[in-house]
């Protein structure tokens, strides 16, 4: 007994040192956290889960104490991507919010669509019907060599009231590494060949291939009297292992008064594009957007 109150009073006289000794308001070293409590690093710990890969489905709402808020896909409009507003409200992105100030909205509340990569025989007259049907004027991003090869479908796209974009004369992807005067020479190029086929038209706008934008060709493109144009909303429409559904829901998940969408009417997964877009138009048409040629 005498023992255990002898114990007793060693530990009383530990504590009273203790908290004699203890600055006041310091924090408890490391090691003083239990087992059991986690720790800053480990309650926002990122899930191992498609870190680093597109993921179209919504994820579950994390309450923003344990979580950070997701990083803003590249040309978007939105921190993450929030559902479309609807007409009529105020635009707060800039029209010059792409890679190194290339233009990425409309500058009002209008939408376009934008095409790329062709003009394909198969496929750019079947996108030419649906706009048509739709009242629809858009943007296409020509590829010179093919414009070159199928004049016709260039004089059909002006005819039709639709706005010419130069994408370079092959889609070289490296062309904004080239000289000013390679580039220079390739969009000329790919200039000339579109006005052949359609005469009297006029080339406004230069799309980069793959938007590998460099200061060098915006501004050659520029001399050449263009605009360079990045996009809004981009599906990867291109890649023949994106469905029908997965281009549809992006474009339609992602799109608000302003964007301007990425499609493409020549690659390789031009039927599921084609599938989505009677969609993408319907959706549209519901939510009263109206569409600009740029």
């Amino acid at each position: 007994m005498v023992r255990h109150q002898l114990c007793i009073a060693a530990a009383a006289a530990a504590l009273l040192a203790l908290a004699w000794v203890w600055p006041e308001g310091a924090e408890p070293p490391a090691d003083a956290v239990t087992a059991n409590e986690p720790t800053g690093s480990a309650s926002q710990a990122p899930s191992s889960a498609g870190e680093g890969e597109a993921d179209d489905t919504a994820a579950p709402e994390t309450p923003a104490s344990s979580a950070a808020a997701p990083e803003p896909e590249p040309g978007s409009n939105a921190a993450s991507d929030p559902a479309p507003s609807p007409p009529g409200v105020e635009l707060s992105a800039n029209m010059y919010d792409g890679p190194l100030g290339t233009r990425n909205h409309t500058g009002d509340e209008r939408v376009a669509l934008t095409f790329d990569d062709g003009p394909s025989p198969e496929w750019t007259p079947k996108v030419l019907d649906m706009l048509r049907e739709q009242g629809v004027k858009a943007t296409f991003c020509l590829i010179g060599a093919y414009a070159e090869a199928y004049p016709e479908l260039v004089a059909d796209i002006a005819r039709e009231g639709h706005t010419l974009c130069n994408h370079s004369w092959f889609h070289e992807f490296d062309l904004g590494r080239w000289s000013e005067a390679e580039i220079g020479a390739n969009l000329q190029r790919t200039n000339d060949a579109i006005v052949k086929a359609a005469p009297g038209a006029e080339v406004r706008y230069f799309r980069h291939a793959g938007g590998q934008w460099t200061d060098r060709a915006i501004a050659v493109a520029a001399d050449l009297g263009m605009e360079s144009l990045h996009w809004t909303v981009d599906p990867s429409d291109w890649d023949d292992r994106v469905t029908e559904a997965q281009i549809r829901d992006h474009v339609i998940d992602r799109s608000a008064p302003g964007a301007i969408v990425l499609l493409h009417d020549g690659a390789s997964n031009q039927k599921d594009m084609c599938g989505a877009l009677r969609s993408i138009l319907a959706e549209f048409t519901r939510r009263g957007y109206v569409y600009t040629a740029m």
